[in-house]
């Protein structure tokens, strides 16, 4: 059995909304744990939308997500499905490689040691 990275979720008539995958899911929740031990991130929010799907990330709970994680199916072919975007909306890394995608966040975590 295969499973696909797409991860429809069926709503009511025949529309579809895109979400993560149980996979896709441990990979971001494991960096997101490193950062909020760090100290850099405090909430997140996932939305599943028709065309995307979106892991925001915050560092206080009233304020704009600091990054968002997209996943886009429909761009696979193109820039790749998944993507970093800042806070400012400038798209920081782009690729089909969640994990590669994801490197980008990876580098606030290493700090020069005094």
């Amino acid at each position: 059995m295969t499973f696909q990275s797409f991860s429809p979720i069926q709503m009511s008539g025949t529309q579809t909304q895109v979400a993560f995958h149980r996979t896709e899911l441990a990979i971001i929740l494991s960096l997101y744990g490193r950062m909020v031990a760090a100290g850099e991130w405090r909430d997140y929010g996932i939305s599943c939308l028709r065309d995307l799907a979106v892991f925001s990330i915050f560092r206080r709970t009233a304020e704009n997500p600091l990054y968002r994680i997209e996943k886009r199916p429909k761009l696979r072919a193109r820039q790749g499905q998944y993507a970093v975007v800042g806070i400012d909306g400038q798209i920081l890394k782009r690729g089909n490689d969640l994990k590669a995608v994801l490197r980008v966040l990876e580098r606030k975590l290493i700090r020069a040691v005094d």
